[in-house]
């Protein structure tokens, strides 16, 4: 088992999961406070890397696209001290942060997981219920239903539509954005069917924000609540591959036919990264009963051919 422990807190890796106990120093970032105790699924995780500084580094765990809800709704925008998926690491443990990368990038390996993206969720989101205030409203999640309440300082806009609930199943979607320059941010709950786009201080269906507070980052921990209990976006897209290779084998057609063979030359490296991800999506085909044996070893052969040959 491999450990680290740093100010941000502790890390731990069994082979399975990186369990990842936020610290309670004075300085460390409230939001990784909220989160709490988490489990990262060996499943979930792309790579990891340690980037070394003058005085010590960062250790930096990616995660695939799409496998954690936090870091699905808010898109990049959480500042390094929030990230709850890098911790900063003094000089006396460079050495432990080095072996700690090499177990975790040795398991990736021996397991073969894939570093591309997930139609769901790998992990389940932070837990509930939840309270975050924003400049001008208090949002609260309880697993099942969201609620709204005006500040005094709100707009006559949103005043005039008083206090607002929502349904799980009322909302297509949770959006969070941190503020930009003199642009607001907003934690704003999209409902099914909704077309018009307005400004955040208007907007009755959103919180506006101001910056990324310690005290308001748990706006973004009740929008990744919301959003791990909502389908994943990527899964209307799997359903259509799903369907599309569901009805070519309805005609007699291959489920997936391999890419055209070039007529001369090298492969390009981002002509390799598409022969890879073709091979996975055959690999996940196979798995979900999509394709047969006999039809998985005919297409991944055409891959594979293409990929030595270069061609």
């Amino acid at each position: 088992m491999a450990e680290l422990m740093v100010r941000d807190g502790t890390w731990t890796f069994d082979d399975e999961v990186v369990r990842i106990v936020p610290g309670r120093e004075r300085g460390v970032h409230k939001l990784r406070q909220d989160l709490g105790e988490f489990t990262v699924p060996l499943a979930a995780i792309a790579g990891i890397a340690y980037e070394p500084a003058r005085k010590g580094g960062r250790l930096r765990l990616r995660l695939r696209d799409g496998a954690d809800p936090l870091l699905q709704v808010t898109g990049g925008g959480l500042p390094d001290e929030a990230n709850p998926y890098q911790v900063a690491v003094d000089a006396a443990r460079v050495d432990v942060a080095d072996y700690f990368v090499d177990a975790v990038r040795q398991a990736l390996m021996l397991e073969q997981i894939p570093d591309g993206p997930t139609d769901r969720y790998l992990l389940p989101g932070p837990s509930v219920p939840l309270t975050a205030a924003g400049v001008d409203g208090i949002a609260t999640f309880d697993g099942e239903r969201v609620h709204l309440e005006w500040r005094w300082n709100t707009s006559e806009t949103k005043r005039h539509w008083g206090p607002r609930d929502f349904d799980l199943a009322d909302l297509e979607a949770v959006e969070w954005r941190a503020a930009a320059g003199l642009e607001s941010g907003y934690l704003r709950f999209r409902t099914h069917g909704a077309t018009e786009r307005l400004k955040p201080e208007h907007d009755p269906n959103s919180i506006e924000l101001w910056g990324f507070k310690k005290e308001s980052g748990t706006t973004a921990l009740l929008a990744a609540a919301v959003a791990a209990r909502l389908p994943h976006p990527a899964a209307g897209a799997e359903k259509a591959l799903t369907t599309t290779a569901l009805t070519a084998r309805s005609q007699g057609a291959p489920a997936l036919t391999p890419p055209a063979p070039k007529t001369a030359g090298a492969a390009p490296a981002d002509d390799h990264d598409a022969l890879l991800r073709r091979l996975r999506e055959l690999g996940e085909l196979r798995r979900d009963g999509i394709l047969t044996e006999e039809e998985f070893t005919a297409a991944k052969a055409a891959v594979l051919e293409r990929f030595h040959t270069g061609g």
